[in-house]
Order: structure tokens, then sequence, then C-alpha cells
């Protein structure tokens, strides 16, 4: 971790990293995981760290999460100006005085039909097995196994699996999650996407989910990958937990501050 540390620090201070945008997943990196995902909270002091980042001149901050985008301003108070990424970039909002500014991508009457179709398809999956259980979002369905036993939920996974060869398109797995988008979306494209956008010289992005290793490979050795947690991962550090990423944050806005 002092390796990281000592990274953050330096990006903080180079002022030939502006624009520095920081982008980070939110369930098992700032938040740890909940059987119940309406539980989920930001660690202590994470907050205040997020709002001094945001606040830092020529940095951006941004929250790239698997969730349904309108359900993260409900589960932590995040800085004005914080672009919310959710449903791996088939949804994207910023924090405003007023609420979300949201960018909205509509589906096609094709997709509204075959997001409906895998709702019902889905639900058949769940039904029946202990744990299992189908979450709607605006472009996908997700079919979570994190409260069933190991054998239902290998089962669940493998039928959901096949439910999207069936359906022709690319399910997206991550820890316990098999999710079903009609939008082709990942972490990877947003953020290559959003960096564009904003002419991000450097990025700092952290995340705990195979997920997110989409988001890693499209960065470069300029950049601060971080994986929160055990498993393989191409982020160039590691840290054990979102305590422990709270606190190397924090050196990151100390030379912000600076």
């Amino acid at each position: 971790m002092s390796d990281l540390v000592e990274r953050l620090r330096a990006v903080g201070a180079d002022q030939a990293a502006r624009p520095l945008l920081v982008a980070l997943d939110f369930d098992g990196t700032l938040a740890p995981l909940q059987d119940d995902p309406t539980r989920s909270r930001i660690v202590p002091g994470g907050e205040a760290v997020l709002a001094r980042i945001a606040a830092a001149d020529g940095v951006h901050l941004a929250i790239v999460s698997g969730r349904a985008m309108a359900a993260l301003p409900r589960l932590a108070t995040l800085p004005l100006g914080t672009v919310l990424v959710g449903s791996h970039g088939a949804e994207r909002a910023r924090v405003v005085a007023t609420g979300l500014d949201r960018d909205v991508a509509p589906l096609s009457d094709e997709q509204a039909d075959a997001l409906a179709a895998l709702g019902g398809q889905a639900a058949a999956v769940a039904r029946g097995r202990d744990g299992v259980w189908v979450e709607s979002k605006p472009a996908a369905v997700v079919v979570h196994t994190r409260l069933a036993p190991p054998d239902v939920a290998a089962a669940a996974q493998a039928d959901a699996l096949a439910l999207a060869a069936r359906a022709g398109i690319r399910p997206l797995r991550g820890k316990d999650v098999v999710e079903l988008p009609v939008l082709d979306a990942d972490k990877g494209s947003a953020l290559a996407a959003l960096r564009d956008e904003l002419g991000a010289a450097v990025v700092v992005c952290a995340g705990d989910d195979l997920t997110d290793e989409h988001a890693f490979a499209v960065l470069g050795p300029r950049d601060v990958t971080v994986k929160v947690g055990p498993g393989d991962t191409a982020a160039a550090y590691r840290v054990a937990t979102a305590v422990d990423l709270v606190a190397a944050l924090t050196a990151l806005a100390d030379a912000l501050a600076a």
C-alpha cells in the first residue's frame, strides 16, 4: 500500500497530470459488499475525502458502477459535479444542486421489447431457487445469486448465461451476478469515452469486481489502477479493503490541497 500512497501523492502534486479523472466503483470499493444492497454505505470518512478530491482545481470525480444510476444518490452524499456512470456505462448523469442532470440513452422499440422478454425469462431462472433474485434496470436485467447456496447459485448463473446466448447478447459477469443488457456497454468503453470528453491527462481508477477489469484494460502506464480485495487483476496496485482505499485517497486529497 505504501507504493500506492506514494504514487497518488506524486500524481496529486504533478500539474502535468491535469485534468485528472478519479473514477471509482462503489460496491466493494468505496462501500463494503452487503447481502442487502440497500444497506451499502461508503466507509466512514470516505464521503469527506471524495468532497476534497472533487473540490480540487483541474480534478473530475466519477462513480462508475454496475448499479442503476438512480440508486447511487440514495446511498451516498456525492459532491456537486460528480459524474455518475451507472449500469456499467449504459446510463450517465451529473450531480447538480437540483438532483441529477441525466444523459439518457433511449431504447429502440426492439430493445424495449427484448428487455421485457428478458425480464420474464430471468424471472423463470430465479423461480423456485432460494436466494436467487432478479433486478430490473433501465437497459438490463440482473440475476443475483449472493444469497443462494453454492450449488443453487452455480445452476442459476449457468441458466442466465444460457439465456444470454439464446438472446444473442453479451452478458456481464460479476461477483454473484450475471447481467443481461440490451445495450452493449461496459465500464471500459464508458471510462474511455469519459476520459476523451474531459481530456484527462491521468486517470485514477479503483474497483473490486470482474467488470472493473474492463476499465483497467483501457488505461495506460501513466494512469493509476487499483484492485480492492483478492482475485486476479490487471491493476497495477492492490489494497485489501474499502477502508484502505479511502486511506490512500486521503493521501491524494492532501497532495491536491498542498
